[in-house]
């Protein structure tokens, strides 16, 4: 009887904290945003999106008002202008600690202040454009480098430029040249069957590569100080760092 009642108990621990939806303090903003989706108030919207509004590489991201005015059927197709409008902010919406406010499970993030944040849904024209820009920017790359699903990151050291990519199942791969080469030329070294490990809940992530005796560690600090390096590179040997350097620039 005693596991009975504290199982019950339980249950409605859950239940309280994360069936509750929305508070009622922000339905008015989500209300506010699904409005100016609703009656195609452009304008408004324009005005009330944190820029730049990513997209994902090797689409540019939306950086001004106009460009989002200009891309606005092409983020908000028929399919998710139809699953805004007919949200619910009470069930279908939810606040995400600092990350925001979130439509279902993330396809929109709004701010505390309403703003538009990120939009995770991509149309099927989005998809159609970002395959063949990818397209485009295989042939750039040395032959033997251009299978591969999607560019994890590419940044450049004082001595190196580095391409991580996602390979698909979990395999990641990393490629380097001299800062001096570019990437049609062949590269130094190219490490696969690398590894993914997240690092806390602000979005800073490592990938960890291996090769003999030596472990490549590509820190990504999603989180950092204004003006701090957007990745760290650590390169080890048998355990002991021999190299550890900051990114200059990267990209996406």
């Amino acid at each position: 009887m005693k596991k009975l009642t504290i199982t019950v108990l339980l249950i409605m621990i859950v239940f309280v904290s994360f069936g509750q939806g929305l508070e009622p303090k922000y339905h008015k903003l989500v209300s506010g945003f699904i409005d100016c989706i609703k009656n195609q108030k452009r304008e408004k919207l324009a005005d009330h999106v944190s820029y730049p509004l990513k997209r994902d590489y090797p689409l540019p991201d939306v950086k001004t008002k106009q460009a989002f005015l200009n891309r606005y059927d092409e983020i908000f197709d028929a399919y998710l202008v139809k699953k805004i409008v007919n949200s619910n902010p009470l069930s279908d919406w939810d606040a995400v600690g600092w990350r925001g406010i979130m439509l279902d499970r993330g396809d929109i993030w709004l701010d505390y202040d309403g703003k538009l944040r990120s939009v995770t849904y991509k149309s099927k024209a989005e998809q159609m454009k970002k395959a063949q820009l990818i397209k485009i920017e295989k042939k750039g790359l040395y032959p033997s480098i251009q299978t591969f699903e999607n560019l994890v990151k590419v940044f450049e050291t004082s001595k190196y430029r580095v391409r991580i990519d996602d390979l698909g199942n979990y395999n990641y791969r990393y490629v380097s040249w001299s800062i001096k080469r570019t990437m049609s030329d062949k590269p130094d070294l190219i490490i696969e069957n690398g590894k993914y490990i997240p690092e806390g809940s602000g979005g800073n992530h490592r990938y960890e590569f291996k090769n003999g005796d030596y472990v490549y560690d590509c820190a990504i600090m999603e989180l950092t100080e204004q003006g701090g390096a957007p990745v760290l590179l650590t390169i080890s040997k048998r355990g002991k760092e021999i190299l550890f350097q900051r990114a200059k620039r990267a990209k996406p």
